[in-house]
């Protein structure tokens, strides 16, 4: 969208052109996430058992179909979220609106569906009138058991991180002071809760699941390295260059990283869907491999010299200093029509907790503490996916709180910049912010016994939105109001502010019903 026209305005002036968007041009013309509406049945017996689901949802793609395809079928295999239910059916369309074209983006549409997944546990436990802790613990799936597209859970530990959190959280004797807040303060509530996740890690298009890498050793020791994952600040090179390091045998610094391009390592797969790792570490061991295996004669003839050394005398014989890797998953693949194979090469799982206290007047909220406990195999870094863990949770927190995009009734947005378009900052990251690695969990199918950190730990923070409900099921409860309300993502001031339900919302009316429809066509 801004090569092709400066790439056209070279061609016809003869000159190098340079194009710059504003703020406000980057923002309506680039997309965001695609907004999703969901309706579901939900079928479920006196103890909680939980027996089908059958779930219709609708993705608007914007004016052009994108990934949107992409996005709604991750967004339907993850509607059960980490939930055992024998019978689903889901049934998915993408719809073309008048808006900027939407794109793919963390998570890809799981964020969206695992939300749906626990809307729904929570009214079905409010229909049976049990604590909806109990309900989960019921239905979560177990080592063994098989999702709704028949692929196999192996190394489930998603209930060894739901008791974790529920541990290290102290969520019971929490809850109870949560009780006694609400009942003692009027225009000021909170509420806390907790919630897991499973997250599918790869890529269902089989051809997407492959890797390259590409590894020079120069006379000095030192070593160049280019694989085919992009670095967007998540870590990726590190993990590469930790993994280069061990296969070599010599330390961190001697080993250099190349930004990936095309001519070092053809056809990249794109860095998404949480496993750049996953595809790109195996073939970085793969090129190093080819490099040791080279040297192996003067290690075992010289066994007291150096790297250097040995690469210096490899050099003098002529051995290629210089090798590629190539890896690609086995065991992966997934057939819509016969509805078997597997979707995903594992699968990942955490929980969280989170508690919030909202200003029932003024609908601002803050986020008291959050305790999260994932799932990350044998990290091969844990500060790296501490880091994964923290960053997707407030980039999550934001889409589920803060971040509405509107449009005008002929899709033009609104919403073009900082000032009437609010992501979370310093003030928002949570007060009190605990995170743990599951121990003694590693992962058979993923380098190193590792897992994919990206896109899981978004999710959790759905938590945050539960919270801010069930504070405002206690606003509502004080002032005589009970039941179920509408509360859709994200939960904005405003929204959080009128769900509250009490003699001044009642003062927010327009008189004239003309006014009153325009008003919502535009926030629609």
């Amino acid at each position: 969208m801004v090569a092709l026209p400066a790439v056209f305005a070279a061609g016809k002036l003869g000159c190098p052109i340079r194009c710059v968007l504003t703020r406000e041009e980057d923002m309506i013309s680039s997309g965001t996430r695609s907004s999703m509406l969901f309706k579901y049945k939900v079928w479920f017996n006196a103890a909680g058992d939980l027996l089908g689901l059958d779930v219709k949802l609708w993705i608007n793609a914007g004016c052009t179909m994108d990934f949107s395809c992409a996005v709604l079928e991750r967004a339907m295999m993850h509607v059960q979220n980490c939930y055992n239910i024998p019978n689903v059916r889901v049934t998915g369309w993408t719809c073309k609106t008048n808006t900027v074209s939407n794109t793919v983006y963390r998570g890809s549409g799981s964020p969206q569906a695992t939300m749906m997944a626990e809307k729904m546990i929570r009214e079905i436990s409010r229909v049976l009138k049990v604590d909806y802790v109990d309900l989960i613990a019921r239905n979560l799936y177990r080592e063994g058991q098989k999702t709704f597209y028949n692929q196999k859970i192996l190394n489930c530990n998603v209930e060894r991180c739901f008791k974790e959190c529920l541990e290290t959280s102290n969520y019971r004797k929490r809850l109870q002071k949560v009780t006694n807040f609400n009942e003692n303060n009027r225009w000021k509530k909170r509420g806390i809760t907790i919630l897991p996740t499973m997250f599918g890690a790869g890529f269902v298009p089989v051809f997407l699941n492959q890797a390259g890498a590409l590894v020079h050793v120069y006379t000095d020791g030192s070593v160049l390295l280019t694989h085919g994952g992009v670095e967007i600040g998540q870590g990726l090179h590190t993990k590469m260059v930790q993994i280069a390091s061990r296969v070599l045998g010599i330390p961190m610094e001697k080993i250099h990283i190349a930004e990936t391009a095309t001519d070092k390592v053809p056809n990249a797969t794109t860095t998404s869907a949480s496993s750049s790792s996953d595809l790109n570490g195996p073939a970085v061991i793969a090129a190093c491999q080819k490099i040791i295996d080279r040297l192996a004669p003067y290690k075992e003839k010289f066994p007291e010299e150096t790297w250097e050394k040995w690469v210096s005398r490899a050099y003098m014989d002529r051995i290629q200093l210089s090798a590629t890797g190539f890896f690609k998953q086995s065991d992966i693949g997934y057939d819509w029509e016969k509805n078997e194979g597997n979707a995903w090469y594992y699968f990942v799982f955490g929980a969280a907790c989170a508690e919030v206290e909202i200003n029932c007047l003024t609908g601002d909220h803050v986020v008291k503490r959050v305790d999260i406990v994932m799932d990350c195999g044998s990290s091969m870094n844990p500060a790296v996916d501490i880091g994964q863990i923290e960053g997707a949770f407030v980039q999550g927190y934001g889409f589920y709180t803060m971040e509405e995009t509107l449009y005008e009734p002929n899709g033009r947005q609104i919403t073009r910049g900082p000032s009437n378009y609010k992501i979370p900052g310093f003030n928002d990251i949570p007060e009190e912010f605990y995170v743990s690695l599951l121990t003694g969990a590693p992962n058979p199918r993923a380098v190193y016994s590792s897992k994919a950190i990206g896109e899981p730990p978004l999710h959790l923070s759905s938590s945050v939105f539960f919270a801010i409900q069930e504070a405002i099921f206690a606003a509502r409860q004080e002032n005589g109001i009970q039941g179920e309300f509408e509360f859709n993502v994200p939960a904005t001031a405003a929204r959080i502010r009128m769900a509250c339900c009490d003699k001044f919302t009642e003062m927010v009316k327009t008189n004239d019903d003309e006014d009153k429809k325009k008003y919502w066509s535009v926030q629609a």
